[in-house]
């Protein structure tokens, strides 16, 4: 007997292993799949950044993307060199375009600036320029204040936004806004990021939200950041 109900709870601890890897499998598929309700979001697009490779932009466009905003540079000296390119053909596609800035909260606000402004033109038709700050002053290796941290970035916008004629989007990380609070010291539009749910972090709506930062898609090299816009 004792036999017996040790085979059958291996087997009943199979089956529900079993199970767990079949739900797991089903909500991993559903994830990298999912993508909000159109009826709620009208207008979605995407972010293509340097390490996404080729794109198929007309597939894209096919597909439901309104829009695209690509990273163009990074801190005071990255930039993508293909930025140009990738901008040309997405709007050959029909696509509304934006460019991205990665901010670099350790170096010097105008430096990012005339970093930017090197490989973003001056152009009306453009959507407003993405400023995404990830990083922290706490990674830099000179001790940096909360207060310079501002006035830097302060600087970044208003010579970035007299070179656009539109303000910028601050695109919030949880990690740089839970450290620094800018949300509620700059008034800006947000861009906040969370898979599936609607982010709540930076204490005020957002404009744009990355709804899914690993949509499968055939028309990248590797996973889409799909984002939409409040309607």
């Amino acid at each position: 007997m004792a036999a017996k109900r040790s085979k059958a709870r291996a087997r009943l601890a199979a089956f529900v292993l079993l199970l767990g890897l079949v739900g797991g499998a089903w909500g991993w598929w559903q994830w990298h799949h999912w993508q909000p309700d159109r009826a709620a979001f009208p207008v979605q697009g995407v972010e293509i950044g340097a390490e996404d490779g080729a794109v198929d932009w007309k597939a894209l466009k096919a597909t439901g993307a309104d829009f695209a905003y690509i990273d163009a540079s990074a801190s005071a000296f990255a930039r993508d060199p293909a930025f140009s390119r990738k901008l040309r053909r997405a709007r050959e596609a029909g696509l509304k375009t934006g460019a991205v800035h990665r901010y670099d909260p350790c170096q010097p606000g105008d430096k990012q600036a005339a970093n930017f402004v090197t490989v973003v033109p001056r152009d009306a038709a453009m959507l407003p320029t993405a400023v995404e700050m990830e990083h922290t002053a706490d990674e830099c290796p000179v001790a940096t204040s909360d207060a310079e941290i501002e006035s830097e970035l302060m600087i970044f916008l208003n010579q970035v936004e007299t070179h656009t004629g539109k303000q910028t989007l601050l695109k919030l990380g949880t990690k740089f806004e839970a450290r620094h609070a800018m949300a509620a010291k700059i008034e800006r539009n947000l861009w906040l990021e969370r898979d599936l749910f609607e982010p709540d972090y930076a204490g005020r709506p957002w404009t744009l939200w990355t709804a899914n930062s690993a949509l499968a898609s055939d028309h990248v090299a590797g996973r889409l950041r799909w984002v939409v816009a409040r309607p």
